[in-house]
């Protein structure tokens, strides 16, 4: 997968991301990552990009040309490569736009080509953003100096749902959010830290009940911490329930038989 971000600041993109699983990942080949410098690309020979709005206003906005120019460079490099420029998903991080989730990562790790544009100042002139973008996309309902550090976090959601770039492949598909629910709790060793002891089930060696648990757990996070989520999960998961109600009126019958229950 290829990631291209349009940026005033590289530096800030590749520093940020060129360590840890990221930069592994990008070591290996499994994910490429280039920070294309829009200043590159203004016509002004002070390599101005910025310019007042019309109509007034506070601060200054991105003006379309350099922006327009960068994204046709890369393009271009898609093609020169043997790659489809035609249908690229353009992303612009923006506060107006959807809520970035777990699903849109699993989405945009589909692609094979992703380009990310990061605005600066008061925003950057709509009719560019109008000729290229294909999906406006926030991080949350505040406001940033910069679309970088958004960029780097969706960058590093989506390049872990690609194949190869975990080490374990199963961790992207057990972690919070992967199905509506937040991840169960986990322990590691010593089994006994301040007197507080890793749950018994856990150290049983049962794969099946220790399974049981994570989920019960998860759902029971969930429910506290994020209702909403929840609720979605109960709502696809009806059969769970009903499993549930089963087995646990199985053992009911059970406990009478062996006269523990009255």
């Amino acid at each position: 997968m290829n990631f291209h971000v349009l940026t005033l600041f590289p530096e800030m993109i590749m520093q940020g991301l060129d360590i840890s699983i990221i930069g592994k990942a990008i070591g290996k080949g499994i994910i490429s990552l280039e920070a294309v410098n829009i200043r590159d690309y203004t016509l002004n020979k002070h390599k101005k990009v910025d310019d007042y709005p019309y109509g007034g206003g506070a601060g200054m906005l991105m003006q379309a040309q350099p922006v327009y120019d960068a994204w046709k460079a890369v393009n271009q490099k898609i093609k020169d490569q043997g790659r489809d420029e035609k249908n690229i998903r353009v992303v612009y991080v923006t506060p107006q736009g959807k809520t970035f989730c777990q699903s849109m990562a699993k989405e945009f790790a589909k692609e094979k080509d992703i380009i990310l544009l990061c605005g600066h100042y008061e925003g950057i002139d709509e009719r560019v953003l109008e000729e290229i973008v294909t999906d406006y996309i926030s991080i949350g309902d505040y406001v940033l100096t910069g679309g970088e550090l958004p960029a780097m976090v969706m960058i590093d959601a989506i390049a872990r749902m690609v194949p190869g770039v975990l080490s374990n492949e199963t961790s992207g598909e057990t972690e919070s959010f992967s199905n509506y629910l937040l991840e169960y709790p986990q322990y590691s060793r010593p089994e006994v830290w301040m007197d507080k002891k890793v749950p018994e089930v856990l150290l049983s060696g049962d794969h099946k009940k220790v399974e049981e648990w994570r989920l019960e757990r998860s759902l029971e996070k969930t429910k506290i911490l994020r209702n909403d989520l929840y609720e979605k999960w109960v709502e696809d998961n009806q059969e769970y329930f009903i499993k549930k109600a089963k087995r646990e009126e199985r053992r009911l019958k059970k406990e009478r038989k062996k006269g523990k229950l009255i």
